[in-house]
């Protein structure tokens, strides 16, 4: 017995963000069947989150309105639970099994934020930096919260934007990298003027909140909520009382679909060619999975992706000189906010290190591997699947056996996991 798919495209591109809506318009403009799917409610990925083709940056409204007006097909709300074969993905549509045949897939999966433990890092009322972002941009009322804003790279700065936008206190925006650092990547950006002047938009959208580089959050305090954080600034240590705590420090390429899919990873990324094609023959990826670059970088390599999996090459190629200076300023962004040394020792042996699992960092710090960790206190093996603690302990010990994703690929009903035509597609 087989699948008898219910979908059926030339080119399935997973991931509604930038890179993926730039891929999926591109190739169906080639006169492609394009099949675009995505988990969340609607197109934009987390960057352009709440932004439609009438509100938002200039840039956004114009792809959308484009995904809009395109021929291709997009489902929202659609999530990959696995391959059955090389050309077939077994999806959840709204809690419902749904079997995909595709000729050639393009993975724009995105990035997520890096989460390093410290004392406190689990409190309610601590989040990601972008997590804060994207909760406000969902309807979170964040209005006369007093807000510490702390981490790594300039997603700190669109954060505090967004939190003055919505009329909360910015007590403070925390940069760890050294000042000598961000002055040089801030006088280099006259090389990349539409960097220059988002960065001048920022800062100025953020004016009032206190900027300082060279600090970094050591401690979280509160009872049964966040009441104060503790910031070191250079030698200095103080004290500040606040509501929430956004705090990220950077991003990290999300690979569980590459890996779902069998492609090479190397240097914590897709490893693609000059046409964004994987390792997988049929197999291209875009945007942050193949580093962290920025939207800039995504939407490049999305239309090159698209262009070179609708079998249009010459399209590509005309491109490639504009990737190469994105993805050079992509190289210099990593340099300039790289993060230091002191970030390893923040947590103590009693901080949670895996969240899910309550494991504490005295449980693991001295396995040699991700493995042995699991085996011995059940890290990485909660909810998360070892997303969090896994790229945490990537950086803190050098693990480099943290991804081990298998299927199902997401949460699903057991329904669509054990249902005979599927069962007979796997032997």
């Amino acid at each position: 017995m087989s699948i008898e798919p219910t979908l059926s495209t030339d080119i399935l591109v997973i991931g509604a963000g930038p890179a993926g809506i730039a891929a999926a318009v591109s190739a169906a403009e080639c006169g492609r069947r394009v099949l675009l799917i995505d988990d969340n409610p609607q197109a934009g990925g987390q960057i352009w989150r709440g932004t439609n083709i009438d509100q938002g940056p200039v840039s956004a409204r114009g792809w959308l309105q484009r995904l809009e007006s395109s021929n291709l097909q997009h489902i929202n709300g659609c999530r990959a639970i696995f391959l059955a074969d090389s050309n077939l993905l077994i999806a959840d549509l709204h809690g419902q099994r749904c079997a995909i045949r595709f000729e050639h897939a393009i993975l724009t999966s995105g990035a997520r934020e890096l989460y390093l433990p410290f004392p406190g890092w689990t409190l309610p009322g601590v989040t990601g930096a972008g997590g804060l972002q994207a909760l406000i941009k969902s309807g979170l009322d964040v209005s006369g919260k007093r807000i510490v804003i702390a981490g790594s790279g300039p997603l700190l700065l669109a954060v505090a934007a967004t939190a003055r936008r919505a009329s909360a206190h910015v007590l403070c925006i925390a940069e760890q990298t050294r000042a000598k650092a961000r002055r040089n990547f801030a006088f280099g950006l006259w090389r990349h003027p539409g960097k220059l002047t988002q960065a001048i938009r920022l800062r100025a959208q953020s004016i009032g909140a206190p900027y300082s580089a060279d600090a970094w959050i050591t401690q979280a305090e509160g009872d049964d909520r966040l009441a104060a954080v503790w910031l070191k600034h250079g030698t200095r240590h103080r004290r500040i009382e606040c509501d929430l705590l956004a705090c990220g420090f950077g991003l990290v390429p999300n690979l569980d679909l590459a890996q779902m899919f069998g492609c090479t990873i190397t240097g914590g990324a897709i490893a693609v060619d000059k046409s964004q094609r994987s390792s997988r023959q049929n197999v291209f990826a875009a945007g942050e999975s193949t580093g962290i670059g920025g939207i800039d970088k995504a939407l490049i390599e999305g239309r090159i992706a698209g262009f070179a999996a609708a079998g249009s090459a010459d399209k590509a190629a005309v491109l490639l000189a504009v990737r190469a200076r994105t993805q050079a300023f992509a190289k210099t962004l990593a340099k300039a906010f790289a993060l230091r040394d002191e970030l390893r020792t923040l947590a103590t042996p009693e901080t949670f290190f895996c969240r899910c699992e309550d494991v504490p960092l005295s449980a693991v710090r001295a396995m040699p591997n991700m493995r042995q960790a699991k085996l011995a206190s059940r890290c990485g093996m909660g909810a998360c699947q070892g997303r969090i603690c896994g790229s945490a302990a990537e950086f803190l010990f050098g693990w480099r056996d943290t991804a081990s994703t298998r299927p199902p690929f997401t949460a699903t009903a057991l329904s669509n996991l054990i249902s005979p035509s599927i069962e007979a597609s796997q032997k």
